[in-house]
C-alpha cells in the first residue's frame, strides 16, 4: 500500500523508490505484485509516464486514508497521540497564502519542532485524496461531503478603484454603469465577460463587460486597480489594507453577492493525525482573530 501511494505521488518508480528506499526494480516488482494479488491493473505505464487507472484512483483513494489511520493508531498505542510529528502539506490559493497561510504555518512550525511543512499556492480546487494533501483553506461551498471543514471566517465579492479614477471616470450607481467603465479581470473570479450581481431585491443579475486588462494574477490585478487603470472585482480579504488606507475604493456594493465562507478541510478519518488537529486548531484560532 505504501510503495503504490509513493508511486502515485511521484508518479515515476525511480522518484518513489528514492522516497522509500529501494530501488527502481524493487518498486516494480511490489507494484506488479499487488496487480496480480488484487486482479487489477493499477498503473497504465508508457516510457514517458505513469498514471493511475480508474481501479488505481479507487484503490489509492481508500488506501491512503487506511494508511493515515494505521500511522495515529500506531502513535496512539505508542503513546505519542499528543505529540505532532512528521511532515504536513497544506495549499489554499495563491493570493490568501501570501496574506495570512505562509505565515501561520511558520509561526506553527516554531511551535512544533518536530514537524516539516510544505505549502502549496495554487489559484484551484486541490483534491486532497488525490493529491495526497493533509489540510486546505477553502473559500466558499463545500461541493464535497467526505471533507470535514471548519470555519474561519467569511469574505465577499467586491468592486474596487483607486479614488483619482472614480474622480476621472465618475462614480457607477447601478450596475449597467460598469459598461462605461475600464474594467480589470483577475480570471481566477471573472473567467468571463459576464458579471453576475444582486440587485437590493434579492434579483440576480448578469452583466456583459469587455475587460480592457485581464490577469491571472490578484496581486497584479490589484496593482492595476491601485494606479487607477480600472475597476477590478476582487475578495474583501484580498484588499482590506487598500480599503482601510484609501488607496481603493468599494463601489456598486449594495448589489454584491452575499459572503461565503472561509474554511479549513481536511479528509475525514476516524483517527486524525495529530500533526492535522494541532494544525487545524492553531489555524482556526488565528484566522478567527482576524
Amino acid at each position: 500500500m505504501e510503495v503504490i501511494v509513493a508511486v502515485a505521488n511521484a508518479g515515476a518508480f525511480a522518484a518513489a523508490g528514492a522516497k522509500l528506499g529501494m530501488s527502481p526494480p524493487a518498486v516494480t516488482r511490489a507494484v506488479a505484485a499487488l496487480e496480480d494479488r488484487l486482479g487489477a491493473r493499477l498503473l497504465n505505464r508508457t516510457t514517458r509516464r505513469l498514471s493511475l487507472t480508474e481501479a488505481g484512483v479507487r484503490y489509492v483513494e481508500t488506501t491512503r486514508r487506511l494508511l493515515a489511520e494505521i500511522e495515529a493508531a500506531e502513535r496512539s498505542a505508542g503513546g505519542a497521540s499528543s505529540a505532532p510529528r512528521g511532515h504536513l502539506t497544506a495549499t489554499c490559493s495563491v493570493m490568501f497564502g501570501r496574506l495570512h497561510l505562509v505565515d501561520l504555518v511558520s509561526a506553527f512550525l516554531r511551535e512544533q519542532p518536530a514537524l516539516t511543512a510544505s505549502v502549496t499556492l495554487l489559484d484551484r480546487v486541490v483534491d486532497l485524496v488525490d493529491e495526497g494533501v493533509d489540510v486546505a483553506v477553502r473559500i466558499g461551498a463545500l461541493p464535497d461531503s467526505s471533507l470535514v471543514a471548519a470555519r474561519v471566517g467569511q469574505t465577499r465579492r467586491l468592486l474596487v478603484a483607486a479614488p483619482d479614477y472614480l474622480a476621472r471616470r465618475g462614480r457607477p450607481e447601478r450596475p449597467e454603469d460598469l459598461k462605461a467603465h475600464d474594467i480589470i479581470a483577475f480570471s481566477g473570479l471573472m473567467p468571463g465577460q459576464d458579471l453576475s450581481l444582486t440587485a437590493g431585491s434579492g434579483r440576480k443579475a448578469t452583466i456583459a463587460l469587455s475587460p480592457r486588462l485581464r490577469l491571472n494574477d490578484a496581486a497584479a490585478a490589484i496593482d492595476a486597480a491601485e494606479r487607477g487603470d480600472g475597476i477590478c472585482l476582487v475578495l474583501s480579504y484580498m484588499v482590506a489594507r487598500q480599503v482601510r488606507d484609501g488607496r481603493l475604493v468599494p463601489v456598486l456594493e449594495r448589489f454584491m453577492p452575499p459572503a461565503v465562507p472561509i474554511q479549513i478541510v481536511y479528509p475525514h478519518a476516524r483517527l486524525l493525525a495529530p500533526k492535522i488537529r494541532a494544525f487545524v486548531d492553531f489555524t482556526a484560532s488565528h484566522l478567527r482573530a482576524e
